[in-house]
């Protein structure tokens, strides 16, 4: 059966996208929101970490415990996130409830109470959070590798930077919210069972009148360091990789996406076996593709010890390079087949949907179909991905270290 997807645009300029799903009794749906961490200003790093809490400390006429029993009233499974671009805002729940759903969130976006003692709380929230990498160096290695491999400012931390944090103020972030909360470049997107006339009606009717406000444009720079390391002394040595590649808007993205499955598509990808199951170099390893809009690159992540971690990074770029050498249809098959269930099971879940064509509206200007990209990855061969990565060969690669000593790139 072809997928059908709904569109209406407000008279405000706010974009509304639905996805019917049937056999499904549930909805969800996804506030795409213009104030991400890279469009803040200059030294206020991590702001959106704290309005991503302090906002639902109350709204309307409703403190932050009364606002809480309302959304648990509603079975509603709140949802949040930042990104470099957007801050998204929104819920899953069972759809009769859709309505009540929006119309609180009307009040977190548009009339959250901002109070003063609450923002303290969410500041010390967002330091936590900080903080916590910390006792994750996975993470903040890659956190790190994202800030200097994009061009400022789209990789900037989500979490944000701790003299940044230490130094806003409420006024600051009051002032961020009315700035950054722009409806007319507000991406609203439900999928699940829902009543498209009916949602536009209470769309329009609750958010329809904030008047549009410039957009904010992001003055993109040129990317950090290629290799850094951070100091910390242990057993361990934290490596994170990155090399640019095609945006997902790329006629070439099915191809990489592909060798990235072939490198690290499971037990049996090349990144697994080569340097931890055939050398023993490492505990962890593994690759992915990552994509904003304006930039895309690989991304590795590599947990050794100091004596293996130069061979560890050797042996990971050697077998980036060694893809365009030729690739087995029995790696083809196992790599098509593991992006094809992904992609299942992100068709059964309304919350990825929604979430789905959202992101696709903002990359493509676009909603792709579940059989379009399935199509798209069918088409690939073996020979297709070669021939791309012969004439598209990895040439640079940013570095980030965690450990006791430093390595060397070439």
């Amino acid at each position: 059966m072809a997928q059908w997807f709904d569109k209406h645009t407000l008279q405000n300029g706010m974009v509304v996208l639905g996805e019917p799903m049937e056999g499904v009794n549930s909805v969800a749906f996804d506030f795409m929101i213009p104030a991400g961490a890279a469009v803040m200003p200059e030294g206020t790093c991590g702001a959106a970490n704290i309005i991503e809490d302090w906002i639902f400390r109350g709204a309307g006429e409703m403190n932050s415990r009364q606002l809480s029993d309302a959304m648990d009233s509603l079975g509603l499974h709140r949802s949040s996130s930042i990104g470099s671009h957007h801050f998204t805002v929104g819920a899953a729940l069972e759809s009769s409830n859709v309505e009540k759903a929006l119309e609180l969130h009307a009040d977190i976006i548009l009339r959250p109470l901002l109070d003063n003692d609450q923002f303290n709380l969410a500041k010390q929230l967002a330091a936590d959070d900080l903080h916590g990498l910390d006792d994750d160096p996975r993470q903040k290695v890659m956190v790190r590798l994202k800030e200097e491999f994009y061009p400022k400012p789209l990789g900037i931390s989500t979490h944000g930077h701790a003299e940044d944090l230490k130094s806003l103020t409420t006024d600051q972030c009051r002032k961020l919210i009315g700035n950054h909360f722009n409806l007319s470049d507000t991406i609203f997107a439900i999928a699940g069972k829902y009543d498209f006339d009916r949602v536009v009606n209470l769309v329009e009717k609750l958010f329809g009148g904030e008047d549009a406000k410039p957009k904010i444009d992001t003055a993109i720079q040129s990317s950090g360091d290629y290799y850094t390391h951070l100091h910390h002394e242990g057993a361990q040595v934290h490596i994170g990789v990155m090399t640019p590649t095609v945006t997902a808007a790329d006629e070439n993205y099915y191809n990489i996406r592909t060798a990235v499955s072939v490198l690290s598509g499971g037990m049996s990808a090349r990144l697994f076996t080569e340097v931890r199951e055939k050398r023993g170099l490492c505990y962890a390893v593994g690759a992915r593709y990552h994509s904003m809009k304006e930039a895309a690159g690989i991304s590795c992540y590599a947990g050794t010890t100091p004596d293996k971690a130069q061979q560890t990074l050797d042996v990971i770029m050697t077998e980036f390079n060694r893809l365009k050498d030729g690739i087995s249809e029995e790696e083809m098959q196992r790599a098509k087949t593991g992006l094809k269930s992904a992609l299942i099971l992100q068709s059964e879940s309304s919350s990825s949907r929604a979430a789905g064509i959202g992101s696709d509206y903002y990359m493509f200007g676009r909603i792709r179909s579940l059989d379009e990209i399935k199509e798209k990855i069918e088409q690939t061969t073996a020979e297709s991905v070669v021939n791309y990565l012969r004439q598209n060969s990895f040439k640079d690669f940013w570095v980030v270290t965690i450990g006791p000593k430093q390595i060397t790139i070439g």
